[in-house]
């Protein structure tokens, strides 16, 4: 007997087909399209010996979904992201736990490898903290290293995030990242085509991976070895025409072996927030009036001992009254952010 829901029947029939063995995402989208709707094509193709079954599957999910406090969304619905509809295999439906509006802002998408160095760390901080003042949308996987990072950034500085997770909603992966995850549901939103309670597989992220990409006009790999999943998520980037940057790395550093060579392969090179603003059609960060008041802590700071002009690095150090590596960490976070720059001399200087 099919479980209790609120989903309509007809939902229920157009979510049972997604579920239909054989149909998978692109086969759903072609027959929906060519019957007319999902529910339509379910009762059209679908085996009738088969059908009670799954639509009792697909009133389990809806049910599972509602009891983790997700919202369910099916491909054709006024709330489906539009941008995923970009994709020849777009998702079937979508469960979203927070805010899918956040969407609706400029989005870019900030990935990387999870063994992510100290420099990666810093880089992806300093640049998802920026696009988050600047109002963007930052969209990463919520995995080690790089992507935990953005999302970190983005929140820290009062901006939003969505992340696409490989598995159910409900399940914060890795474990540790399940503040993390409490914090992205609350002020953006988490999102994934996997049913509540899905554990992470071998195909899960990859197909994480082209959702990414679809739902940001512009991504960016911090740093990614040869075969990291990043590189991937650039694809399907790249396949569905939206642009592609990547932070320049040491040339003998196996983490930046394929973030390097997306520029060797004509991605843009993202030196600063003011980079990818620019791909977005934004004012750069240097433009925006009031900079002291959208700075916090270290940057702050170093921002405010600059108010005379051109300071050697000691110096600035000094009146900051921070510890050289915070100083330090405060002015590559300011210079990728385009607000301050370093000159040959070795001076700080803020820019104009």
């Amino acid at each position: 007997m099919r479980e209790a829901s609120s989903f309509p029947d007809a939902r229920v029939d157009a979510l049972a087909l997604a579920l239909a063995p054989g149909v998978g995402a692109r086969r759903y989208r072609e027959r929906s399209q060519g019957f007319g709707s999902a529910a339509q094509a379910f009762g059209a193709t679908v085996d009738p010996s088969d059908q009670a079954r799954l639509r009792d599957e697909a009133a389990r999910l809806a049910a599972d979904a509602a009891q983790c406090g997700a919202t369910l969304l099916l491909l054709g619905d006024e709330a489906y992201p539009a941008s995923l509809l970009q994709l020849f295999d777009p998702p079937p439906y979508l469960c979203v736990l927070g805010d899918l509006s956040v969407l609706a802002r400029p989005t870019v998408a900030i990935v990387g490898t999870r063994r992510a160095t100290p420099y990666g760390e810093r880089v992806t901080h300093a640049l998802s903290g920026a696009l988050a003042a600047a109002g963007v949308c930052v969209v990463s996987g919520m995995a080690r290293g790089i992507d935990a990072a953005a999302h970190r950034a983005a929140l820290a500085r009062g901006g939003v995030t969505a992340a696409v997770l490989g598995t159910g909603v409900d399940i914060a992966y890795p474990v540790a990242h399940r503040s993390l995850h409490a914090s992205i549901a609350q002020r953006g939103a988490v999102i994934s085509e996997f049913p509540c309670g899905s554990r992470a597989g071998p195909a899960s992220f990859p197909r994480r991976n082209r959702v990414i990409a679809a739902l940001a006009s512009l991504t960016i790999v911090v740093e990614a070895g040869e075969r990291s999943g990043a590189l991937i998520t650039a694809e399907h980037a790249l396949d569905i025409g939206r642009d592609v940057g990547a932070v320049p790395g040491p040339v003998e550093s196996p983490q930046h072996v394929g973030s390097n060579g997306l520029l060797k392969h004509g991605a843009h090179a993202i030196l600063g927030a003011d980079d990818a603003l620019s791909l977005l059609g934004l004012p750069d960060a240097s433009a925006r009036p009031n900079v002291a008041a959208t700075l916090a802590g270290d940057e702050r700071a170093v921002w405010i001992a600059l108010e005379d002009g051109a300071t050697p690095i000691d110096r600035l150090t000094e009146r900051a009254a921070l510890t050289p590596r915070r100083s330090l960490a405060a002015v590559t976070a300011l210079e990728l952010a385009g607000l301050v720059e370093t000159l040959p001399t070795g001076e700080v200087h803020r820019r104009h």
